[in-house]
């Protein structure tokens, strides 16, 4: 006959079922084969520990324990033959038990995340905007609701079955595992605890948020079942390309067509920048096609600062279309008179293709 189960646990008879699961979970986590791995006689006491506190966590079984001892639950008593009856917990029981991550108690069932994806201007990005969006999701339910343990499961979040001297868990399917069920019935929800629900919601997109960002608003998710926490919702953004702007990052890119006199000759233009006002820029003499000038912040907005980035003008000389006459006559007159002087290559293209074909 085994050791009676108060002494196996260290306590003394008529423990209180919070002393009960104290010394339990002192004595599994001391005993557990996976902390004492090559030890055999620990595993035999792990087992001893498990099948007494199998016994004194369930109010009926302790009951019929104190009353009976051993002898209830021998051949023809309530659990069957022997010590295999208890239903013998099993490795996931403890961990669970000492972990609180499943029986002994009502789980929390926290509500799913959601996505929401949305579109946004490159002038948006710059400048931030608030938006009221259009979401549905599951909300708790309005109605105040008491609860009860699950009549199916008595609170433990599982349903076991046994063939033989095999038992498997499954959560329980009428209070999803969380041990608890409404008291009552409730119209509005089901008795689930969460009705669906049509909202329009506050999203404040930051002033220089970034293509492919993400924010996180915490629990405006689905909410979670009788009572539980709700999830999260993650609104992913999309900035649309420009007509006339490129993002690189903080900066932002502009090209702008010149005159190819003004490239020549120098001068100032005015291009537009992303907060809709023109900027006045000076053009060097010589400027050839493809050069890029920078203007300090006057590019984008910096995420979570006061600051902007640059803007980076790409200037590209024009070659005029549609001459007169006097016009092809004049720049005839013109190309003529141009030396290697003037040009930045010492050397043009066609002398280097001569040589290379001739070396």
């Amino acid at each position: 006959m085994a050791d009676d189960f108060y002494s196996t646990l260290g306590l003394s008879k008529g423990a209180s079922d919070s002393e009960v699961k104290a010394a339990y979970r002192k004595m599994a986590m001391k005993y557990h084969p996976d902390r004492n791995q090559g030890k055999p006689e620990t595993e035999k006491k792990f087992k001893e520990v498990s099948n007494a506190y199998e016994v004194l966590k369930d109010p009926k079984k302790k009951q019929a324990y104190d009353q009976y001892g051993h002898a209830a639950f021998e051949q023809g008593g309530m659990g069957g033959s022997g010590q295999q009856g208890f239903g013998g917990a099993g490795f996931s029981d403890i961990f669970e038990d000492i972990f609180g991550m499943g029986g002994g108690g009502p789980q929390e069932t926290r509500g799913d995340d959601l996505r929401y994806d949305i579109s946004i201007d490159l002038e948006e990005a710059f400048n931030g905007k608030n938006i009221d969006a259009p979401i549905t999701k599951m909300s708790t339910c309005p109605e105040k609701h008491s609860y009860k343990s699950c009549s199916t499961c008595d609170g433990y979040g599982k349903v076991r079955t046994q063939s033989g001297f095999f038992s498997m868990e499954r959560t329980c399917g009428r209070c999803s595992g969380t041990g608890q069920e409404i008291k009552g019935k409730c119209s509005k929800c089901a008795n689930t605890g969460r009705v669906k629900d049509n909202k329009k919601l506050k999203i404040k997109i930051p002033a220089g948020i970034e293509n492919g960002n993400r924010i996180r608003m915490t629990g405006e998710g689905e909410a979670g079942e009788l009572g539980g926490r709700s999830g999260d919702l993650y609104v992913f953004v999309n900035v649309n390309s420009h007509k006339l702007f490129e993002r690189d990052k903080n900066n932002i890119i502009c090209d702008v067509a010149i005159p190819f006199t003004t490239a020549a000759l120098g001068g100032s233009i005015e291009v537009p920048t992303i907060e809709k006002k023109m900027v006045s820029i000076n053009i060097p003499q010589g400027m050839q096609s493809g050069h890029k000038l920078r203007v300090k912040g006057k590019g984008m907005s910096i995420l979570r600062t006061d600051t902007r980035g640059d803007m980076i003008v790409r200037v590209h000389a024009e070659t005029p279309v549609n001459l007169s006459n006097s016009q092809r006559d004049l720049l005839s007159k013109f190309n003529e008179s141009l030396g290697k002087e003037n040009s930045k290559m010492t050397e043009g293209f066609f002398d280097k293709v001569k040589k290379m074909f001739n070396s």
